[in-house]
């Protein structure tokens, strides 16, 4: 029975594995004020924001861009552009491939955003992004508010924007399905994940709720549709049917992003720190078509 006991030791996980992950979070930077919008540059690495420092990071503490008028959302277009959500001056951004920023919406229909939020970018180059009045001191009741709605917008850069959602509370993280036929999207103070079908014109329909948890924030979705969405106990790692396959435990989780050359890391943003996270299968990086 000797050989049998070490046969299973021997099979055993390793510390901190579990059938998703190779291994248990480490803190790789820590000391900012809050964190957000982790995003993998490819080679150049990581970058993630820290809204309240007013400036973008690199995970080796250096500045990426200050200002950066308390950036949040951060994702890449087809082309590898840097498209930002600035919460502060309530647009949305792309950095060109010279360095120079472009506004590619700040309104809509003449009315000013409460404070973009976070963003995806479609195949077709349609960019969704999220608009809650978190930088509003009194939400959509103050006075420097010009919309009525926390909504959900869609629009292609050299044209206006469309809402097409506006029945959110806090409308927070978004994402895609791999056939980009739905879009996800946390309404963060109703504790949930809403799922919609995403039409070719953007529009949305079948609208239900997709997954409850905790304070629901930013997520992603890797090449076999599972959703990995930050919450106020972890990482929640939810299957195209709505069940849950795992909970990763980085309390007060706001964001995440998959990275490393292989895919095989989720890198997580949580209050004063980014942790990193191996693991088993590769995720889905934002950018060109790999």
């Amino acid at each position: 029975m000797v050989w049998m006991a070490i046969a299973m030791l021997a099979m055993a996980a390793a510390p901190g594995e579990t059938a998703m992950t190779a291994g248990p979070p480490e803190q790789v930077a820590t000391g900012f004020k809050f964190t957000e919008g982790p995003l993998w540059l490819g080679k150049d690495g990581l970058i993630f924001c820290d809204i309240p420092g007013d400036t973008i990071y690199w995970l080796d503490k250096s500045a990426f861009r200050n200002p950066s008028h308390w950036a949040n959302g951060l994702t890449l277009d087809r082309e590898g552009r840097l498209i930002v959500c600035e919460n502060n001056t309530r647009r949305v951004t792309r950095t060109e491939k010279d360095g120079t920023v472009t506004v590619i919406t700040d309104k809509f229909e003449g009315h000013r955003f409460n404070g973009t939020n976070d963003v995806v970018v479609r195949s077709d180059g349609t960019i969704f992004f999220t608009d809650p009045p978190y930088g509003l001191p009194k939400r959509l009741q103050d006075p420097a508010a010009e919309l009525d709605f926390a909504g959900v917008f869609a629009v292609k850069p050299g044209e206006a924007s469309r809402a097409v959602g506006k029945d959110f509370e806090t409308p927070n993280g978004l994402a895609l399905s791999p056939d980009e036929k739905i879009l996800y999207v946390s309404d963060t103070e109703r504790n949930h994940i809403r799922a919609f079908d995403l039409a070719a014109d953007g529009s949305l329909s079948n609208s239900r709720e997709f997954y409850t948890l905790p304070v629901s924030d930013g997520m992603k979705v890797d090449p076999a549709g599972n959703v990995w969405c930050s919450a106020k106990d972890g990482i929640h790692v939810i299957a195209p049917d709505g069940k849950r396959l795992e909970l990763i435990g980085i309390p007060e989780a706001s964001n995440c992003a998959f990275g490393d050359a292989d895919a095989k890391a989720l890198y997580v943003a949580a209050g004063p720190s980014i942790f990193k996270v191996r693991l088993k299968s590769p995720g889905t990086l934002p950018g060109p078509r790999r």
